[in-house]
């Protein structure tokens, strides 16, 4: 989400570049866990309708997707506040639809035995590269500016897509399991 945004400048740089107020900024960083909740009281509905194979799919395309606005973020403060706020907003609940669906469908594949370790190695990779990132965004940052170096995260984490889009991810289903309130079926012994 935005943490992308200020790891390039100091945290006063939307304020200052932008014309945000601090109170407009915290809106807008708001909405971002106003996105999250929503996406993940949605990301159930999503799955039984689509499928957990698409909705991870979908949760890896809707998670980076909104940060497209975040460069396009200029012009008058209406503006760019709105463009931060959808980015925002929109960020999280992808991000809550990925997380949810990605999980579910990582321990609906990985047996048991191995689920510690691969989400360890999940880990080491998700975690490990976000400094080489920070380091590599800061530096871009400053050789060529802050909106360019912007537009090559987003398009770079559009990118990443790419990846898992040849594997079968959209074919994967899990068998749904009842809810409370339906009626469990009757299994004989």
């Amino acid at each position: 989400m935005l943490p992308m945004f200020f790891s390039l400048g100091s945290r006063r740089k939307p304020t200052i570049s932008l014309g945000l107020s601090p109170g407009l900024l915290g809106t807008v960083l708001g909405s971002g866990a106003a996105g999250s909740v929503i996406g993940s009281l949605l990301t159930g509905q999503i799955v039984r309708r689509i499928g957990i194979g698409r909705a991870t799919l979908l949760g890896l395309f809707a998670f980076p997707a909104p940060l497209v606005l975040v460069p396009l973020a200029q012009g008058s403060v209406l503006l760019a506040a709105t463009c931060l706020f959808l980015a925002e907003f929109g960020s999280g609940f992808g991000v809550m639809l990925l997380d949810i669906a990605g999980g579910s469908l990582t321990a609906s594949l990985i047996p048991a035995a191995l689920r510690s370790r691969v989400a360890g190695a999940s880990r080491l990779c998700n975690y490990g590269i976000r400094p080489i990132g920070a380091l590599a965004g800061g530096w871009l940052g400053a050789t060529i500016g802050l909106r360019p170096t912007l537009w090559i995260a987003t398009l770079g984490a559009l990118l990443g897509l790419a990846w898992v889009l040849p594997s079968q991810i959209l074919l994967r289903t899990i068998t749904p399991v009842p809810s409370h309130g339906e009626a469990q079926p009757h299994r004989t012994p």
